[in-house]
């Protein structure tokens, strides 16, 4: 029925030109979009609003290429990858350094406490395709099936970066006083 709803806003969007559906779009998904940046950016909240903004303007002037073929929420997400990793490309020519030591530094520059800073330093242990999968399957509850449509990849690989993630969250966590009683 959800995927219902998205079609008929979809198609009042681009038949009538209909503003306020796209808005119910945003309203629905701003909040899985900008929780998969959060992730993704280890907390960087303004970042993570940045590429949540970045990727409903790209939503909204493509929604043309919408052709159902997959649900909404997996075209949100496959532009919503494509806008992060667009902003990791952009940040190595800026740089010039490796994404892994820039995500590291970007994760200590964070002021949040608690379990979420130990989780999201334990994320920035991760690969970013990794950190993908892990976000996406766990956090956002999408199925490998989806994953391998936003990512591109095969279910085989998502399957075994998956397996890698957990690994190195739970050594990383366990190093860090969790352990596995929380």
């Amino acid at each position: 029925m959800s995927q219902l709803n998205d079609i008929s806003l979809v198609a009042k969007i681009i038949v009538f030109g209909d503003t306020k559906a796209f808005d119910g779009l945003v309203q629905k998904y701003q909040s899985p979009i900008r929780r998969f940046f959060l992730n993704l950016t280890c907390g960087d909240e303004e970042l993570s609003d940045d590429l949540a903004q970045d990727t409903f303007i790209k939503a909204y002037t493509n929604i043309t290429s919408f052709k159902n073929l997959s649900s909404f929420s997996t075209w949100l997400y496959r532009i919503a990858y494509n806008v992060f990793y667009d902003y990791i490309r952009s940040k190595k020519e800026i740089d010039s350094i490796d994404t892994k030591e820039v995500d590291i530094n970007h994760c200590d520059e964070q002021t949040d406490i608690g379990r979420n800073m130990d989780i999201y330093s334990a994320l920035c242990q991760l690969k970013e395709t990794e950190r993908t999968c892990i976000t996406l399957f766990y956090m956002e509850d999408v199925s490998i099936d989806k994953i391998s449509i936003i990512t591109g990849m095969a279910s085989g690989t998502i399957k075994s970066h998956l397996s890698r993630a957990k690994e190195k969250m739970a050594t990383f966590l366990k190093q860090n006083g969790y352990d596995g009683n929380r």
